[in-house]
């Protein structure tokens, strides 16, 4: 399994290298359209190689992705805890109870309950 793994990645970091040499031409990002660029007077922009914006594009869904599905499993998380809280709380009374239960017993009398 360890080895399908790593062939995975080789494929993986083969691809990628090829899509990298593939977009190497430098594109122009721009923070806003021309027009909306020039009622705000912010005309910014930045020159990068296309494949830079492509992984950065994915690198930033990805992150999106994770943190989207993190608040969404938060009521999931909240819900675990406070389970494990009450199951806590339970192993707690019961190992009290049997002790109350055999206060005032022979040793061994109490262990063959």
């Amino acid at each position: 399994m360890r080895y399908i793994r790593y062939l995975f990645l080789a494929v993986l970091g083969v691809a990628l290298i090829a899509v990298a040499l593939a977009n190497r031409e430098i594109v122009s990002l721009k923070l806003l359209p021309e027009g909306l660029a020039r009622i705000a007077g912010m005309n910014q922009s930045v020159e990068l190689p296309l494949f830079a914006v492509i992984f950065g594009g994915a690198i930033v869904g990805l992150l999106i992705g994770f943190v989207w599905e993190w608040l969404r499993e938060h009521k999931h998380r909240a819900e675990a805890s406070r389970k494990q809280r009450e199951v806590g709380k339970l192993e707690r009374e019961v190992k009290k109870l049997k002790g109350e239960k055999h206060r005032g017993k022979d040793e061994v009398l109490a262990l063959l309950d």
